[in-house]
Protein backbone atom coordinates (compact mmCIF):
# COMPACT_ATOMS: atom_id res chain seq x y z
CA UNK A 1 0.00 0.00 0.00
CA UNK A 2 0.96 3.47 -1.10
CA UNK A 3 -0.24 6.92 -0.20
CA UNK A 4 -2.09 9.18 -1.89
CA UNK A 5 -1.83 13.03 -2.39
CA UNK A 6 -4.95 15.14 -2.96
CA UNK A 7 -5.85 18.79 -3.42
CA UNK A 8 -9.76 19.52 -2.16
CA UNK A 9 -11.91 22.42 -3.06
CA UNK A 10 -13.81 22.93 0.17
CA UNK A 11 -16.57 25.51 -0.69
CA UNK A 12 -18.11 27.71 2.06
CA UNK A 13 -21.76 28.06 2.29
CA UNK A 14 -21.56 31.93 1.31
CA UNK A 15 -19.45 34.85 1.57
CA UNK A 16 -20.06 35.41 5.35
CA UNK A 17 -18.60 32.26 6.51
CA UNK A 18 -15.36 32.63 8.60
CA UNK A 19 -12.54 31.31 6.13
CA UNK A 20 -9.94 31.51 9.03
CA UNK A 21 -12.27 29.78 11.10
CA UNK A 22 -13.32 27.02 8.94
CA UNK A 23 -9.83 26.52 8.30
CA UNK A 24 -9.18 25.74 11.54
CA UNK A 25 -12.22 23.53 11.94
CA UNK A 26 -10.87 21.42 8.85
CA UNK A 27 -7.40 20.80 10.51
CA UNK A 28 -8.99 20.11 13.39
CA UNK A 29 -11.16 16.90 11.85
CA UNK A 30 -8.53 15.66 9.56
CA UNK A 31 -4.94 16.14 8.85
CA UNK A 32 -4.36 18.42 6.02
CA UNK A 33 -0.95 19.44 5.29
CA UNK A 34 -1.83 22.89 3.99
CA UNK A 35 -3.95 25.17 2.81
CA UNK A 36 -4.58 28.25 0.41
CA UNK A 37 -7.52 30.61 -1.21
CA UNK A 38 -9.18 30.57 -4.49
CA UNK A 39 -11.76 33.45 -5.68
CA UNK A 40 -14.43 32.05 -7.42
CA UNK A 41 -16.94 34.87 -7.83
CA UNK A 42 -18.92 38.03 -5.86
CA UNK A 43 -16.20 37.55 -3.27
CA UNK A 44 -16.64 33.86 -2.69
CA UNK A 45 -13.98 32.51 -2.20
CA UNK A 46 -12.71 28.27 -2.06
CA UNK A 47 -10.47 26.76 0.53
CA UNK A 48 -7.74 24.50 -0.98
CA UNK A 49 -6.53 21.91 1.08
CA UNK A 50 -3.39 19.48 1.10
CA UNK A 51 -3.41 16.47 2.68
CA UNK A 52 -1.53 13.07 2.01
CA UNK A 53 -3.66 10.01 3.15
CA UNK A 54 -2.70 5.94 2.63
CA UNK A 55 -4.04 4.32 -0.01
CA UNK A 56 -6.99 2.43 1.83
CA UNK A 57 -9.97 1.54 0.46
CA UNK A 58 -12.76 3.84 2.01
CA UNK A 59 -10.10 6.49 3.80
CA UNK A 60 -10.89 8.89 0.96
CA UNK A 61 -14.87 8.93 1.49
CA UNK A 62 -14.04 8.42 5.26
CA UNK A 63 -12.18 12.39 5.24
CA UNK A 64 -14.63 13.70 2.49
CA UNK A 65 -17.64 13.12 4.68
CA UNK A 66 -15.94 14.29 8.04
CA UNK A 67 -15.51 17.77 6.25
CA UNK A 68 -18.92 17.72 4.39
CA UNK A 69 -19.93 17.28 7.89
CA UNK A 70 -18.58 20.78 9.63
CA UNK A 71 -20.92 23.88 9.58
CA UNK A 72 -20.34 25.92 6.98
CA UNK A 73 -18.98 24.04 4.31
CA UNK A 74 -21.75 23.40 1.12
CA UNK A 75 -19.51 21.01 -0.54
CA UNK A 76 -16.20 18.81 -1.02
CA UNK A 77 -14.54 17.59 -4.42
CA UNK A 78 -11.61 16.16 -4.97
CA UNK A 79 -9.58 18.43 -7.58
CA UNK A 80 -6.59 16.54 -8.12
CA UNK A 81 -5.18 12.92 -6.79
CA UNK A 82 -1.51 11.11 -7.79
CA UNK A 83 -0.16 8.22 -6.26
CA UNK A 84 2.86 8.47 -4.38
Amino acid sequence: MGNVALILKVMPESVDVDLDQLQNKIKETVDAKDFGLEDIAFGLKAIKVAMELQDIEGILDENLDKIRAIDGVQSVEVERMELL
